[in-house]
């Protein structure tokens, strides 16, 4: 049974140039995202990937994985799940999740000199996500994670050339703003301001302009305390010269920058990179729950986590030399690869 958050999402600011999409099926209000109390900030309501929510997952999303997969999937666990998030997020029309799907997926660059042979990245990579998962993507150093994040994200380069298949619901469809973060490796953050003040800033520039000052504060406060920041408020952020919040609290601070417009779809490129085993459990327990809570699917890109880490992740994409070697429950690793 899915659980409506209290917290308001992202809806766009009209605009006479760019009027707002509109889905085909629903309500006038579901249509237009207007409404009383926080209905009309429901980014559910003006979702632009589909037209109303599919009760199934699409073709290659049934735990077999989908066709041409060349690695190793386990088959689907019998245990009890260790991670506090569901395998599949009961959606509804008016709050549908994100079913991302990719099917033999390659990524080349160009030679360094000239005439020189496109060098491969990736080769056939295929696997799926789904909403209120937890997808790891690991592997050693240099196997190609943060190049499938990047193409999964459609942040790839000039220079380098894609192929393969990546559905959104089943369909191909452009990621848009408010409907997918990327929290990236490195924390860009003010050193000088407290973590209020980094996300209410944020929330300023976000969040449409319909939303009142203390509409865009309210919700920023939520947010903050929904990620275990609420004792760190007025605490300064700090950097290298200055004393502030410890690393893995401002690198829930840069998540909270990206979560403001409530994403369906969320990227983390080494979420855990430089923290110690505790603060990297409470990163991604966080997470993990805020994801359980709002169907939110998660693709995390991670090296070499702490076994109480590894034991949130619902799903796991094992690389090695720019290849699949296990897409499966993260539960059944160990015992497919020994």
């Amino acid at each position: 049974m899915a659980v409506s958050s209290p917290l308001p999402r992202w809806a766009p600011t009209p605009s006479p140039s760019r009027p707002l999409w509109r889905w085909g099926g629903g309500t006038p209000d579901a249509q237009t995202g207007s409404g009383g109390g926080s209905a009309g900030w429901s980014l559910g309501r003006i979702f632009p990937w589909a037209s109303a929510w599919q009760r199934r997952a699409p073709a290659g999303v049934d735990g077999r994985g989908p066709a041409g997969f060349d690695g190793v999937e386990a088959a689907p666990s019998t245990r009890a799940a260790v991670a506090p998030a569901p395998a599949r997020w009961a959606g509804t029309d008016e709050d549908p999740g994100v079913f991302l799907t990719w099917e033999d997926v390659c990524v080349t660059v160009a030679g360094g000199t000239y005439g020189a042979q496109p060098v491969s990245i990736l080769s056939g990579i295929t696997g799926h996500a789904g909403p209120g998962e937890v997808l790891a993507i690991m592997g050693p150093s240099g196997c190609g994670k943060t190049t499938l994040l990047d193409t999964l994200a459609g942040r790839l380069g000039p220079g380098i050339t894609e192929t393969g298949s990546i559905l959104i619901n089943g369909r191909r469809e452009k990621l848009a703003f408010g409907t997918s973060a990327y929290v990236t490796q490195d924390n860009v953050l003010m050193s000088t301001m407290s973590v209020r003040e980094a996300i209410y800033y944020s929330a300023q520039l976000q969040l449409p302009g319909s939303m009142s000052a203390e509409e865009k504060r309210a919700h920023a406060d939520a947010v903050i305390r929904e990620m275990g920041l609420g004792d760190a408020m007025d605490t300064r952020i700090g950097g290298r010269m200055t004393k502030g919040i410890s690393g893995g609290q401002r690198k829930r601070v840069t998540i909270c920058v990206e979560m403001l417009t409530r994403p369906r779809l969320l990227f983390l490129d080494e979420p855990t990179s430089g923290l110690d085993s505790a603060a990297s459990y409470h990163v991604m327990s966080h997470i993990a729950r805020v994801a359980a809570r709002e169907g939110m699917t998660v693709v995390a890109a991670v090296h070499q986590p702490c076994g109480d880490v590894f034991d949130l992740f619902h799903r796991l994409c094992l690389l090695a030399y720019g290849r699949t070697v296990f897409f499966g429950p993260a539960s059944d690793a160990t015992q497919v690869l020994h």
